[in-house]
């Protein structure tokens, strides 16, 4: 179980801000000097810009639908560009302060998708798999087994959590390989944004997991460290990068300055986030270990030039 007294603290810091919303929202600016512009950028940062689109898109409905019962669709239609609608996307049975969490990150995500779009042209929502038997097939793979009963993310809060740690470290992974291949102020800018605020978001998803870390995700017989462990080993395989994901409790030798077991961040012997290009993120979303074998939670393969490019291939890069 969580320890009591941290979750409590989640709990209290969570009321103490709503108290203080209604008052704050006179005075709150609406933008910031310190805010992103978006601002045209040179043709050789296009594509790279676009490319995260596809993450975000399947953030943003994950994180909606579980969070509100609906997506982008009813939020932020005219972001879509006319693409169809997630797979099997469902309210999930969250605990209220999950659910605002992840309300919050919702519409982190749409925010994100408009300033991409801001900024490059984009392109049309992908088809995303987001049914319950995709997600459970990707906890199957994790422990080489077949879950039974099925796993459900959407089942309560902490299948929730374990599956949403499958989706955000991804794609800041991304943003930290994408960064050094950048050319124009704006784009780094951008990219710089997105994943202050991805790497904040999947760190809260593994500080909520980290209180439960010994804790058996019922009905099955393996802990929360574990799961979360065979998580990162199969996008590492999938990915065929070495070591660029971690899980939650380590060897002290593989902690931060090999001083400690615990890994609430992920990071390599320095403590600076891995990086991930293109294909190696498409072959873990994709579930099929190929940048050109669609699958997983992208039935029909993603969309922009990066990922076309890939697509076209017929034998593995």
């Amino acid at each position: 179980m969580a320890h009591p007294l941290l979750h409590l603290a989640f709990v209290f810091m969570n009321i103490l801000i709503l108290s203080q919303v209604s008052a704050l929202d006179d005075h709150l600016p609406i933008s910031s000097e310190a805010g992103y512009k978006p601002g045209p950028v040179p043709a050789v940062d296009v594509d790279s810009l676009e490319f995260p689109l596809n993450l975000e898109f399947l953030e943003a409905e994950f994180f909606l639908w579980s969070a509100l019962g609906y997506g982008l669709d009813h939020v932020a239609p005219e972001l879509v560009s006319g693409g169809p609608p997630p797979i099997g996307a469902q309210k999930a049975n969250l605990d209220p302060l999950v659910r605002q969490i992840i309300k919050e990150f919702a519409y982190q995500e749409v925010g994100h998708i408009r300033a991409i779009k801001k900024t490059v042209h984009g392109f049309p929502r992908p088809q995303l798999n987001l049914t319950a038997a995709n997600i459970g097939s990707i906890m199957n793979a994790a422990l080489n087994t077949t879950l039974k009963p099925p796993f459900n993310p959407y089942a309560n809060s902490l299948n929730y959590l374990l599956a949403s740690y499958v989706i955000p470290y991804v794609g800041l992974t991304g943003y930290v390989g994408t960064n050094p291949h950048l050319q124009s102020a704006t784009a780094k800018r951008l990219v710089a944004g997105l994943l202050g605020v991805e790497s904040g978001q999947d760190a809260v998803i593994r500080g909520l997991l980290y209180e439960r870390l010994f804790e058996k995700v019922a009905p099955y017989p393996y802990t929360v460290a574990e799961l979360t462990d065979k998580i990162s080993l199969l996008r590492n395989s999938l990915g065929h990068t070495g070591i660029a994901d971690e899980g939650l409790f380590v060897p002290g030798a593989v902690g931060a300055e090999g001083k400690v077991k615990g890994n609430i961040l992920a990071g390599d012997e320095y403590s600076v986030s891995y990086a991930r290009s293109p294909a190696q993120i498409l072959r873990i979303v994709y579930s099929s270990g190929s940048e050109s074998s669609p699958g997983g939670f992208y039935p029909r393969g993603a969309d922009g030039k990066i990922a076309h490019h890939y697509l076209s291939k017929k034998t593995h890069i």
